[in-house]
């Protein structure tokens, strides 16, 4: 078809405004007046000048004070009890939150991982002491977290984690690398997969454990690695000779590739792998809708369609993790339906804004379109990759 040059509006669509204001699962009055909340909130700040919408806000925008503005809120590690903090909300109070301020593309990465997977994982899997040190500075939005996983060489494979950890007398001594560990150049603490058994062919997920390491450990080096998100966004992370206590240990000894794949059901479901994009799908959609042309509004219909799906699906799981259920397989069918959704969407978004996609532009559309374009090749690579989700999802269906 051929690409509208028309600038969309300053204010949404209908048909956008519609699709965020109503919830993709049963709604409470009380979620409906959170969601409100969080929506006003996120249009007063950047009325004032607090951000300016970006694509994939939640990967690349990493603004710690706007993170402790948001925990003054009590929107960060809002699941974790209020002893330590937190808000004690559910999964779903955090879901609609979290929702209306990546819509809105405010920078959440420098409190994204710490509220998203480490409070949680923390506060199921770790002691009392862990919990008392790691928990609070993570709701008051003052600490930041980077996961340390992949390893040079390994690609995807977990399995072939070579990072090792040793036992001594009163701890541990940690030495390998981690490679793609983003917000590594900039966290105060990375969890980190390593091997603290021999290694088994028979048995290639046993022996791994994860430990919480501060990053201003001596022996812990990180290396930022440059990409089109700039040079301090990804990151190489070295472990040489790293003495750490005894309760650096997150959980059981040896269950660390059970652990990973339970966080890794809240990593991959969440609202953040279809709506990295929005604010360039708002503008599209938008446009599409002033121009009345027919062809546009087909365009922009079916990335609705398939937004409105894949939020019912992502609330679904968000539903499921709050009463306690496993969510493995259903969040890898998000995140692998999710992410290719994101990719279509950057295409869409070029043909009917018809604009040269510029990052540094001052025109909101080519701004968001270079942004996303920026992004898109991660989309399908972190997390998982799709390749290795689709199997995931095979062998679920099989044993369902």
């Amino acid at each position: 078809m051929t690409a509208t040059t028309a600038r969309p509006a300053a204010a949404p669509s209908a048909v956008v405004d519609r699709l965020a204001l109503d919830d993709p699962g049963p709604a409470t009055p009380q979620l409906r007046e959170l969601r409100l909340q969080a929506r006003a909130f996120a249009a007063n700040a950047r009325a004032a000048g607090r951000f300016e919408p970006m694509c994939d806000s939640w990967h690349a925008g990493w603004d710690p004070d706007f993170s402790r503005l948001l925990a003054k809120q009590g929107w960060v590690g809002m699941t974790l009890p209020t002893e330590y903090g937190g808000a004690g909300r559910t999964a779903v109070e955090r879901y609609v939150v979290v929702e209306e301020l990546l819509a809105a593309g405010a920078p959440l990465a420098a409190h994204w991982a710490a509220d998203r997977q480490m409070g949680p994982s923390i506060q199921r899997l770790g002691t009392a002491a862990q919990r008392a040190r790691w928990l609070p500075p993570i709701a008051r939005g003052e600490c930041s977290f980077a996961i340390g996983m992949s390893e040079p060489d390994s690609g995807s494979d977990l399995a072939s984690v070579r990072t090792r950890a040793q036992r001594t007398d009163d701890g541990w001594r940690l030495n390998g690398a981690k490679v793609w560990v983003t917000g590594g150049y900039h966290a105060d603490a990375l969890l980190v997969l390593a091997r603290t058994a021999p290694h088994d062919p028979a048995q290639r997920h046993a022996g791994l454990s994860q430990l919480l390491v501060p990053a201003n450990t001596p022996g812990v080096t990180v290396r930022p690695i440059r990409s089109l998100l700039g040079p301090q966004h990804l990151a190489e992370v070295i472990f040489t000779d790293v003495v750490l206590p005894a309760d650096a240990l997150l959980g059981v000894e040896g269950q660390g590739w059970a652990q990973v794949t339970a966080e890794l059901a809240v990593e991959r479901a969440g609202p953040e792998r279809f709506l990295s994009t929005f604010p360039l799908v708002e503008l599209a959609v938008s446009a599409a809708c002033r121009s009345g042309d027919r062809s546009a509004l087909a365009l922009a219909g079916d990335v609705l369609a398939q937004l409105w799906t894949l939020r019912r699906m992502s609330f679904r799981v968000a539903a499921r993790l709050d009463r306690g259920r496993s969510a493995e397989v259903p969040a890898a069918l998000v995140k692998e339906l999710g992410t290719r959704f994101e990719v279509e969407s950057v295409d869409v978004a070029r043909r009917l804004l018809g604009v040269e996609p510029d990052a540094s532009s001052a025109d909101p559309a080519a701004r968001l379109l270079g942004q996303a374009l920026r992004s898109l090749p991660a989309f399908t690579l972190r997390g998982g990759t799709n390749e290795i989700l689709r199997g995931l999802i095979a062998r679920g269906l099989r044993t369902a």
